[in-house]
């Protein structure tokens, strides 16, 4: 897998950003990817150095269409943290 397949998208909510200011940053990542793949991802993608991983398999949420009922996709989340001598990632500090 590559670094783009494995790094899906960033998360963009308040909580989320109030990690910024502590280099943590937070990503939907592929299902099958682990932490260390995770890390090689994110140092690739955006030339910073990973401290620590943590991931979190989220589940799917119980959804209503009319009479119909199902689940929303399961997916997996994960929120990275960076080395202090490491630089901020751009995207992230313009959303700030």
């Amino acid at each position: 897998m590559t670094a783009q397949d494995i790094i899906l998208k960033p998360i963009i909510t308040e909580n989320s950003m109030d990690g910024v200011t502590y280099k943590r940053y937070t990503f939907k990542v592929a299902p099958r990817a682990n932490k260390a793949q995770i890390a090689a991802a994110v140092e690739e993608l955006f030339n910073v150095k990973v401290a620590d991983v943590h991931t979190i398999n989220m589940k799917g949420k119980p959804r209503r269409q009319g009479y119909t009922s199902g689940y929303t996709s399961a997916w997996k989340k994960a929120i990275v943290k960076l080395t202090k001598e490491s630089k901020p990632i751009e995207f992230f500090e313009g959303l700030m």
